[in-house]
């Protein structure tokens, strides 16, 4: 069972919050295709066991969460972005392309004004040519 989810958004969100439902995670699955219901409850199963693991843990969340931040990234190096920083580039704006440089430096780290770079792709970007997927030979 695979899903169309950012697993990236997914697990970062699990480190800023304490998650109690599915539902809280639906913002890092992607609409097109939907989850199917089957899918759905397989994360619904895994978020049991998750929850179960973490009753077991003394640690106070403000700790676990800090330990999960420092090994899931907020900022990823994404191919729609390369390819707007390419685009921008061309036509003469070295904007994106620097603050990409600037915010990947430190990518565990919240950043003021870089939410846009945190986020998954954007749905012009599914099938764009080097946005969304890119092969071995690219």
């Amino acid at each position: 069972r695979t899903a169309n989810v950012d697993m990236t958004l997914f697990y970062r969100t699990l480190s800023e919050q304490d998650i109690e439902h599915v539902d809280q995670l639906e913002w890092a699955f992607y609409a097109d295709p939907a989850p199917t219901a089957e899918v759905r409850e397989s994360f619904s199963q895994w978020l049991s066991r998750y929850r179960a693991r973490l009753a077991q843990d003394d640690r106070p969340p403000s700790e676990r969460f800090a330990s999960m931040q420092a090994v899931n990234p907020k900022y990823v190096f994404r191919n729609y972005l390369a390819q707007q920083a390419i685009d921008q580039v061309e036509q003469g704006d070295l904007s994106l392309l620097t603050q990409l440089l600037s915010v990947l430096q430190h990518p565990y780290t919240e950043q003021s004004g870089a939410d846009a770079l945190a986020e998954k792709r954007p749905d012009w970007a599914r099938t764009r040519v080097g946005c969304s997927m890119l092969s071995c030979s690219s």
